[in-house]
């Protein structure tokens, strides 16, 4: 077994997939729209990693609103330089909410950023 996605509802679509595009550097790998129930799922990952885990944006036409509830952590991407990545990020609009540095009580260096939803994405550096 392996994990192959996971799913998170986004408001705007276009404004998400920029987002992960554009500001995160995945691909879009996979677009599916169903007409008769009026929702779009769009794949969105890393080309070079392709038997690694995706991300699946759901977009359903007739919610603009969710509640993200209490539950849910974040998501996590390694990056070879969270410091660099986390400029390019606010130099692209992006929301930066914890700058990059040693996570509290541990070595390994950490930042986070929002997507345009809101949904944390914890930035792990991977490089030395």
């Amino acid at each position: 077994m392996k994990l192959l996605h996971t799913m998170i509802r986004v408001t705007d679509l276009e404004k998400s997939i920029e987002f992960y595009t554009k500001v995160l550097g995945m691909s879009l790998l996979n677009r599916f729209e169903n007409t008769e129930y009026r929702y779009t799922l769009v794949f969105v990952g890393y080309e070079d990693q392709p038997n690694a885990a995706t991300i699946e944006l759901t977009h359903n036409w007739d919610t603009n609103e969710y509640e993200m509830g209490n539950a849910f952590g974040h998501l996590a991407i390694g990056a070879d330089d969270i410091y660099t990545l986390c400029d390019n990020i606010k130099a692209l609009g992006g929301n930066v909410t914890r700058e990059a540095g040693p996570m509290k009580g541990g070595t390994t260096h950490i930042a986070f950023v929002n997507d345009p939803d809101g949904y944390p994405i914890e930035l792990i550096q991977t490089g030395s």
